[in-house]
């Protein structure tokens, strides 16, 4: 139980300057200002957006309903149920790091920031914030951004790494250039065959001379449709914990491509082996394996384009409905290649199939929303399952795909239980 704070203890946040303000809120945080005032605090996520100058705790403590997966580095993933917006929402967003949160971004302050262009490129290019804002054409973009071991929970045996089960995916409204006319302007040379991106997160281990993540994308899809360089998250700067105030975001591709605390990208004449590009990370076997089996790290390639996908948002799982009545079902679909081509929903394990209505895409590499009516027949417990087909003809399966050593792209069928009463 948290002891009740005296007033005497508290400042008063109303009249103190911005800096105390900011200390506070930091340092003291919003667990204490509760117990003050004898209650929850129910816009505290606006509250701790003013103080700016968060911690990593305060982080998840504006953040509504997340799971947390670990705190060092700080990973949460979000309940389905609360990913039905066709915008995630800061709150509902789910967190992936891979180092600390620098402290820079914390603070938001980004004075001074500069994002370098070079290696296999003309000209090299330092450009400041202001330099993208004003020198490129301005775009927003709706995009699904996936962890890549979302649903590595379901994999047996176990991999290791967050036990992901659906909820490392959203999808934000990214405000900021095309990544290809950057990389134009700089002159893209005909050596150039990959990007390579860096970030200032900290490494775990403190060790200045170590990267916490160096990730890249072939030259090609980072001058495709969609790739781009972002400083906006649902019109807002992007917040401390998902990049700011810069990043790259390559959609389609595992989230791990598209580097938060954007420094640099360097065009390079080989594949990137930065920090997690190489051995087992990010990586899936070449050929189908035995569940268990061993690979041999030659023998492991790089996992690009994720796998078509749905999510079941509403009902919650586990919602009693009425024998007889038609319920409304509805979700998202996306494809690592672009649109969804079709969408159906099962309440008999999969024994026939209902279609489900699929909205268009608002842009390549979003979400699509679906909905499909059902009617349990009769009392007793159900499972809906959904699958989503690419425009390939490609669908989800059944059951977890082939195995791999870290339990990446589990595109398996979504599944709710209702309850008929």
């Amino acid at each position: 139980m948290t002891d009740k704070i005296s007033k005497d203890d508290v400042i008063d946040i109303d009249t103190a300057d911005e800096p105390v303000r900011r200390t506070f809120l930091k340092t003291t945080g919003l667990t204490a200002l509760g117990a003050y005032v004898g209650m929850s605090i129910p816009f505290e996520g606006n509250l701790m957006a003013l103080a700016q100058g968060m911690s990593e705790e305060d982080i998840m403590a504006s953040k509504d309903g997340l799971i947390l997966m670990s705190d060092r580095p700080l990973n949460a993933e979000t309940p389905a149920h609360l990913l039905d917006s066709d915008v995630t929402p800061y709150e509902h967003f789910f967190v992936r790091n891979n180092g600390l949160v620098p402290d820079h971004a914390l603070d938001m302050d980004a004075e001074g920031w500069t994002l370098t262009i070079d290696g296999e490129v003309d000209t090299p290019l330092e450009l400041s914030l202001a330099n993208l804002k004003e020198q490129f054409e301005v775009i927003t973009q709706r995009l699904v951004l996936e962890c890549g071991g979302n649903g590595r929970a379901y994999y047996n045996p176990g991999a290791s790494g967050n036990q992901w089960t659906t909820g490392a995916v959203g999808c934000a409204e990214w405000t900021g250039v095309r990544l290809s006319d950057v990389l134009n302007a700089a002159g893209v040379k005909d050596s150039a065959v990959y990007t390579a991106h860096y970030g200032n997160d900290p490494h775990l281990s403190g060790d200045p001379e170590k990267d916490a993540i160096s990730r890249g994308a072939p030259i090609e899809k980072a001058m495709a449709e969609g790739s781009m360089i972002a400083w906006e998250m649902n019109g807002e700067p992007i917040p401390a914990v998902h990049g700011f105030p810069l990043r790259v975001v390559i959609p389609g591709y595992p989230g791990s491509a598209s580097q938060k605390f954007l420094t640099r990208i360097w065009l390079r004449d080989q594949v990137h082996d930065g920090a997690k590009m190489t051995g087992y990370s990010y990586r899936v076997p070449a050929y189908p394996i035995a569940p268990g089996t061993e690979v041999p790290e030659e023998d492991m390639v790089i996992l690009t384009e994720m796998p078509v996908k749905s999510l079941i948002t509403y009902p919650q799982s586990g919602t009693q409905t009425p024998t007889g009545q038609a319920t409304e079902v509805r979700g998202h679909a996306w494809a690592g290649n672009g649109d969804v081509a079709a969408m159906d929903v099962s309440i008999d394990f999969g024994q026939t199939w209902i279609k489900a209505t699929l909205e268009s895409a608002k842009n390549k590499f979003t979400w699509q929303r679906f909905r499909a009516d059902v009617t349990l027949p009769q009392a007793g417990y159900y499972e809906v399952w959904a699958r989503a087909t690419d425009l390939n003809g490609v669908e989800q399966p059944p059951v977890v795909p082939g195995w791999n050593p870290r339990g990446y792209g589990n595109n398996m069928q979504h599944r709710i239980a209702m309850i008929a009463t």
